[in-house]
């Protein structure tokens, strides 16, 4: 019998978050985000759930590829852009649209051109507004846009940007307020689309922005992106992964008796104790400290003690029916009905969703429902 742990991505989850990015966007096209294989949950798993979708955006070549093997037709954006020449005639036989947001890359294009004259690209020109990761500097962003302008093998440019902070604020600022002021402004007189929104952006200021394409990412996989302001229940958002284990073991202890490696946790008092097959080997956070929810029998416990490789550690002194084979919920959705944000387990550990969905390990086998 295979070791009982199991992510389980969810299908109609991942369908009706791609609904609720739509209906929050209504005028503009969205682009589904499937970097890191798809937030860890699969490019191949997830694609059947994304048909709806206007485009796909992701930052690997070998990504897009898989979305044309797929039988994808929908427009394919490279995030970060081509990282050397040899990527255009990729991106050319492939039909991938990419980000333009250093000199190096024009000056590819400027020879691709010449080595491939009938190549045809749509290219998003980025601008660095504030973020401070890519991006032509506002200054420069005009000359860069005539630059390409003139350059024969560039079909269209489409203006992008990104926010650093759609999910809160920026120096006491709404948290997009200074960025789109720059975009704004500098793009004056250029006439052409804009690609502006994230998920936080879509969710909180998609009604004060103008972006014809928006970049749909955590929302989609049921990561609130501005939690803990909001949770997935405020934006209607379902998990789209489940980590699912069982109890395989149960100790009963005393007051004054330990928990796991470094004795750093010790009980108070009488204590039944379950033991779960799920640890740092299998993508759940080591740092995770003792209070970090977990659902058994669709019951919210917590962890207690320290996370080990293959093993940790709940708190069962108030289940008296739970037994060994219970069902155990890392994150997600219990097959009881109860739900369990991922936001709030990578709270416990000081992280965010995203970690946790990507950090999935390749010895725990996956499960695709629908």
């Amino acid at each position: 019998m295979p070791r009982p742990i199991q992510a389980v991505v969810h299908l109609d989850a991942l369908q009706h978050n791609l609904n609720i990015a739509k209906a929050s966007a209504p005028n503009a096209e969205v682009y589904a985000v499937l970097k890191a294989n798809a937030y860890g949950h699969g490019i191949e798993r997830v694609y059947a759930a994304f048909q709806s979708a206007d485009g796909f955006a992701f930052l690997d070549i070998e990504e897009g590829k898989r979305l044309r093997a797929l039988g994808c037709k929908k427009p394919l954006l490279l995030l970060e852009g081509i990282f050397a020449l040899a990527d255009l005639f990729a991106c050319a036989k492939h039909d991938m649209s990419f980000a333009i947001h250093s000199r190096h890359q024009v000056q590819w294009l400027k020879q691709f051109a010449e080595i491939v004259p009938d190549a045809q690209f749509d290219v998003f020109l980025k601008m660095n507004s504030g973020m401070n990761r890519l991006g032509f500097q506002p200054h420069e962003y005009a000359e860069i846009w005539q630059e390409l302008h003139q350059l024969n093998n560039v079909r269209s440019i489409t203006h992008m940007t990104h926010f650093s902070d759609a999910d809160g604020e920026r120096f006491g600022l709404d948290g997009i307020e200074y960025q789109n002021l720059i975009f704004s402004q500098t793009i004056q007189g250029l006439e052409a689309e804009t690609s502006l929104s994230n998920s936080a952006a879509i969710l909180r200021h998609h009604q004060s922005l103008h972006s014809d394409i928006v970049r749909s990412g955590i929302m989609l996989y049921g990561s609130s992106p501005d939690y803990p302001s909001h949770s997935i229940q405020d934006w209607n958002l379902q998990p789209s992964m489940s980590l699912r284990s069982e109890i395989i073991a149960i100790q009963d202890i005393q007051a004054g008796q330990s928990v796991g490696y470094g004795s750093n946790f010790v009980a108070e008092q009488a204590m039944r104790i379950g033991v779960v097959a799920c640890g740092y080997a299998d993508g759940y956070q080591r740092i995770s400290q003792t209070g970090t929810p977990v659902l058994v029998d669709g019951v919210r416990t917590q962890t207690i003690g320290r996370v080990s490789m293959d093993m940790l550690t709940v708190d069962l002194t108030e289940l008296s029916q739970t037994n060994i084979g219970s069902e155990v919920v890392l994150w997600g959705r219990s097959t009881h009905g109860t739900v369990l944000p991922i936001d709030e387990v990578a709270a416990g550990s000081g992280t965010v969703g995203y970690e946790l969905m990507c950090g999935i390990t390749a010895r725990v086998p996956i499960q695709v429902e629908t």
